[in-house]
């Protein structure tokens, strides 16, 4: 890339809209689960299974994009990412029994750890330092946005058509995708292609597998929890042994060298529990709004639309924000406002007024938006062009994980507070417990240097 390059609105926006593809396959199945196992011929609990495969693929595959991207060409695996994701859909919805689905479900997951890591590697290579706060403001709305519509757009789907469209919907966006990567995508200059790390393969799957899957059951009810434990305990031993690994070999699958630098490693550490944490609050939102206050679907999914206002309404005004306050500062704010806000989601009863109540999620919504903006930015402000390709792969493995144990961190923080404070007050516990996740990015932005981002384009507010 050369000095002068500037950003594609066009690769951008189409790089954006797979991840959003991607993105709402993850989630959207669980509004339908009920209509689906009665159309399978199975119990709704086994429809998770689908969920499951889809995140564990994900995650196991996504350390495999960069060098499946070197050895073949980004612009032809992004393409034929998008090809594998769009067919895996149609097959989706073709499926007559949960194994067939099931199977297709992975197929449609290698399509999308493809698809998104290597179409933002195409993005990140193509744009020159001064740009990426744009860039990435256009990669990071999807992220934003598939959480909050996909129940939503769920429930509609199965209430006036049928479950089956939750698939075939990605059929001609995936068409349309196809077409237009074929005319905007870059062809990239070729990449030295290492040998494959088949050790590290093997151990990052095993210990992402483990890692996903334990997170996963916590949802489950009926899972005893010494299961849980177990795979708890082979996640850690297989991560000590694959970080090990990691460090001494020559070509190392995921290249934990990103971590020296202080942005990137802040972006992946505290920023993980801050997606965590805010990934928790679109599902813990709609259980307390329908168990706790016992409004309707169609009001409970309403209310949770004040969180997808707040994200895109603040948008226009990240990138100014962070070119006129810069990184640390602007991530000051935003982590400690979201700390207050996802607390503030506790206290609501019955009895708030709706106006009250929508400014609080509306906000939580604001800061979400901002602070996913300020993490996704500053994570790659350090990184040399040459090293783009395994930072890119290891921020997404990471970015998957902290997405995927969302929902996970939501149930155990809601379970802890039955056990501890009772049913009742059960919402107000776990909110006030994943708010303090973040308090952790809290610290660790106030220890950013003030001149952290600059060379990017932030301000250094002194």
């Amino acid at each position: 890339m050369t000095p002068e390059a500037r950003l594609s609105r066009p690769v951008a926006l189409l790089v954006a809209g797979t991840f959003f593809m991607e993105n709402l396959d993850g989630t959207i199945i669980s509004t339908a689960a009920p209509a689906m196992a009665r159309s399978l011929g199975v119990m709704s609990s086994d429809i998770g299974v689908c969920v499951t495969a889809y995140l564990l693929t994900l995650a196991v595959l996504i350390p495999v994009s960069g060098h499946v991207a070197d050895r073949w060409g980004a612009r032809r695996t992004f393409l034929a990412a998008i090809v594998v994701f769009t067919a895996a859909s149609a097959l989706c919805a073709a499926s007559t029994n949960l194994t067939e689905l099931l199977v297709m479900r992975v197929l449609q997951a290698v399509g999308g750890a493809m698809m998104v890591p290597v179409g933002r590697l195409v993005v990140l290579r193509t744009t020159s330092k001064q740009e990426m706060i744009t860039a990435i403001a256009y990669l990071t709305w999807p992220a934003l946005v598939a959480p909050i519509v996909a129940p939503m757009l769920g429930g509609l789907l199965v209430s006036y058509a049928s479950w089956h469209w939750i698939f075939l919907l990605n059929v001609p966006l995936g068409v349309m995708a196809v077409v237009v990567g074929a005319r905007v995508m870059p062809r990239l200059p070729g990449v030295a292609c290492p040998p494959f790390d088949t050790w590290g393969a093997l151990l990052s799957a095993a210990t992402l597998g483990c890692l996903v899957y334990a997170a996963t059951l916590v949802g489950a009810q009926r899972v005893p929890w010494s299961i849980v434990a177990l795979f708890v305990a082979a996640c850690c031993g297989a991560a000590v042994v694959a970080v090990r690994h990691l460090r001494r070999t020559a070509h190392p699958l995921l290249d934990l060298g990103a971590l020296n630098i202080q942005t990137f490693r802040v972006s992946h550490a505290g920023g993980s529990l801050f997606r965590m944490a805010v990934n928790a609050v679109p599902f813990l939102l709609p259980l307390m709004f329908q168990d706790r206050f016992g409004w309707s679907p169609v009001k409970a999914g309403a209310m949770v639309l004040f969180v997808f206002i707040g994200n895109l309404g603040i948008k226009p005004l990240t990138t100014p924000m962070l070119r006129r306050f810069g990184f640390r500062t602007v991530l000051i704010w935003a982590t400690s406002a979201a700390v207050i806000c996802i607390a503030a989601c506790g206290v609501l009863t019955v009895t708030t007024p709706l106006a009250i109540t929508a400014v609080v999620v509306l906000l939580g919504g604001v800061f979400r938006s901002i602070g996913f903006t300020v993490y996704n930015t500053i994570a790659f402000a350090d990184v040399d062009q040459s090293d783009m390709s395994r930072a890119n792969t290891l921020a997404g493995t990471i970015q998957q994980l902290a997405q995927g144990l969302g929902v996970a961190v939501g149930v155990l923080a809601l379970q802890a507070g039955v056990h501890t404070v009772g049913t009742s007050d059960s919402y107000p516990f776990a909110f006030v417990a994943v708010a303090l996740l973040i308090v952790v990015a809290v610290i660790e932005a106030v220890r950013l240097p003030h001149s952290a981002g600059e060379s990017i384009g932030g301000g250094a507010a002194r």
